[in-house]
């Protein structure tokens, strides 16, 4: 299981991890300690204790190093080590120099880290005290697949009640009319006229059909039901969407002095959709976008939900001010064989970050384009069914 498999709202979790977090840094006996969690271009801080830090570009951090390797690693000084003398964190507040990582692995996959900091160098972790945060590492991993199942239970158990929901009203209307007309059936008694009974029949049947369609719905795995009005666990609307994008990376942007603005539709922006691996196919299309637009720069995401016929689009649209991208370097990348390359600022590339986006909009039956000339920057779209 790789990160974006669950799906997570990075911003969102803090409590869940507040303990462990705490605990490892009274274990290791060093002023604070994080939870980190790195996808292709960010490392995001889920947890911490005495420390305040929600992300960082992942070529900036320590904990990078940790996901191609199996080991724990240990760093006595970090201004001495030449990977990260000059990084913010060592150079100013805090000012860390004590430096231990624990991989955080699923499934043989490295999604984070567990690590404790100091800036204090004369630290030493024993053996035991290493063990003690091995264990807190595989806690937080559990944690992080325990929260996986119960929100795809809670989504499950919202989408059972609008069904239920859903099934009692629309058997209401038929039902009624059924009863209704017996019941003037039997009233008139012998003063019904053929021609009327054959009417009220004809009525009576076509309830009848509409309850026996609506039960084949239901017990259809083919078709699902309409979403109701309100947002669900498993839901965004436009609104929600673009606060959720604007807290994430608005900070990445200002560290690179660019303008950061998300556009809403204001015909359809209280619409909902589903929330399913959105906030890892924009995240990484804003990253990729930040990394390659020069300081001073725009970076705009537009988003609009398309309403159609049998099914809903949600259309998102990720447009920068960057350097740009000739024909071969587009079908280069919807081709999904796409290389690193580096940002404008001297960002370290990772390639996999756009040909994850390709697959993940793949996955979910859309399609992904990219409108770019060389020096005229990049809008990159992506268009998802949505159930309407």
């Amino acid at each position: 299981m790789t990160l974006s498999e669950f799906d997570l709202d990075y911003g969102a979790h803090a409590d869940s991890f507040k303990d462990l977090t705490k605990l490892a840094a009274k274990v290791a006996g060093t002023e604070m300690s994080l939870v980190n969690l790195i996808d292709s271009y960010t490392q995001w801080t889920i947890s911490t204790h005495n420390m305040d830090l929600q992300q960082m570009p992942r070529d900036e951090s320590v904990c990078q190093y940790l996901l191609m390797s199996d080991d724990n690693m240990e760093i006595a000084d970090l201004s001495a080590d030449e990977r990260f003398k000059d990084r913010p964190y060592v150079t100013g507040g805090p000012h860390l120099r004590y430096y231990y990582g624990i991989p955080l692995s699923v499934d043989n996959h490295n999604i984070g880290a567990l690590c404790v900091v100091d800036a204090h160098s004369s630290k030493t972790l024993n053996p035991e005290k290493v063990e003690l945060l091995k264990i807190i590492a595989g806690e937080i991993v559990n944690r992080l697949k325990y929260m996986k199942v119960i929100d795809g239970l809670r989504n499950n158990l919202t989408e059972a009640k609008q069904t239920q929901k859903k099934v009692a009203h629309d058997i209401r209307g038929p039902l009624s009319g059924i009863i209704g007309l017996a019941q003037l059936i039997r009233e008139q008694g012998d003063e019904n006229q053929m021609d009327e009974i054959l009417e009220f029949m004809n009525l009576i049947h076509k309830s009848g059909r509409s309850i026996l369609e609506l039960a084949d719905e239901i017990l259809s795995a083919d078709k699902k039901d309409k979403k109701a009005p309100e947002l669900k666990g498993n839901e965004f609307n436009q609104v929600v969407f673009k606060d959720k994008l604007e807290k994430l990376y608005v900070p990445q942007a200002m560290n690179k002095h660019i303008t950061f603005a998300v556009n809403t539709s204001s015909v359809s922006e209280t619409i909902p959709f589903s929330k399913n691996k959105l906030l890892q196919i924009t995240g990484n299309l804003i990253s990729n976008a930040i990394k390659f637009t020069p300081n001073n720069g725009f970076v705009t995401v537009d988003l609009d939900l398309i309403e159609k016929r049998n099914e809903n689009v949600l259309q998102i649209k990720v447009t920068d001010t960057g350097v740009g991208l000739d024909a071969d370097g587009i079908a280069t990348i919807l081709n999904g064989n796409a290389t690193s390359t580096n940002g404008t600022g001297g960002e370290n590339g990772y390639g996999f970050g756009l040909a994850l986006v390709k697959h993940l909009v793949e996955s979910l039956n859309g399609t992904f384009n990219i409108f770019s000339a060389p020096g005229r920057g990049a809008t990159f779209e992506v268009k998802l069914p949505q159930a309407s």
